[in-house]
């Protein structure tokens, strides 16, 4: 197993990527702190893990608060004692161009997406610090390698956490931290689903985004969750900084 006796806190966890990462992590070894707003999402995520022999722990949180995080982290250590792979998986994805997103849901998707990985990753790094090492995962977007058309929060954001990748990366290198980040194209996911049902025919918008892809299909889950255990993994201790594309060819 890849990942024995490690200890990962995923965010946005209950669902999507962050659910398989979950899922993918625990069978490879590792205990998991599932961190998400979603308590149904969490025991059904925490009781799919247990029932396969896994060890998992559930953190209802808001990760744009400094003291939910906090209270996250302070609970991964008070289970576990150490915490070895931090994943910043949680996002929102609004839609729109620049001057048709308001002030509120720019400054939500800054709030999940950004500020959540500077408050975990501030909090955790300093735990890594003393055990020696670990990694840090961040979700970053295809979009951040090429723009698509309306949207412009969702680039802004995932953008931004492209440039903290690199600059943590470099900043904490000294420390055996690792730092990457994962870039996927479009992957489908109950958020995804969602999304295309409120843009009218679902099955019409999910050919149109398909065929954007050079693949011509979507990315699945655990596609990217794969993406992620390697990285996080003593397979890739070579690799920190990087933008790990995942996207059936969306950025080339």
């Amino acid at each position: 197993m890849k990942l024995a006796n490690k200890v990962a806190l995923i965010t946005g966890a209950a669902a999507g990527i962050g659910r398989a990462t979950s899922i993918l992590f625990a069978h490879e070894g590792a205990s998991i702190v599932a961190v998400d707003v979603d308590a149904r999402g969490l025991d059904a995520l925490t009781a799919e893990i247990a029932s396969s022999g896994g060890q998992a722990k559930a953190v209802v949180a808001d990760v744009s608060r400094s003291t939910d995080v906090d209270a996250a982290v302070s609970s991964a250590i008070s289970w576990f004692g150490r915490i070895d792979i931090l994943f910043n998986n949680a996002g929102l994805v609004p839609s729109g161009k620049l001057h048709e997103t308001t002030e509120a849901d720019w400054d939500k998707s800054m709030a999940v997406g950004v500020k959540s990985v500077y408050l975990f990753s501030r909090r955790v790094v300093t735990i890594l610090q003393k055990q020696g090492g670990g990694v840090i995962l961040n979700m970053s977007s295809a979009v951040a390698l090429r723009s698509l058309p309306n949207r412009a929060a969702y680039a802004a954001t995932k953008g931004a956490i492209l440039a903290l990748t690199r600059a943590m990366a470099l900043d904490y290198v000294k420390d055996n931290i690792r730092v990457n980040c994962l870039c996927p194209g479009t992957i489908d996911t109950p958020s995804l689903r969602e999304r295309l049902k409120a843009q009218g025919d679902a099955e019409t918008v999910r050919k149109q985004f398909e065929a954007r892809q050079p693949m011509g299909r979507l990315g699945t889950a655990e596609e990217i969750a794969s993406g992620a255990l390697y990285l996080v993994s003593d397979d890739a201790s070579f690799v920190t900084g990087v933008a790990f594309s995942i996207d059936g060819g969306l950025s080339l």
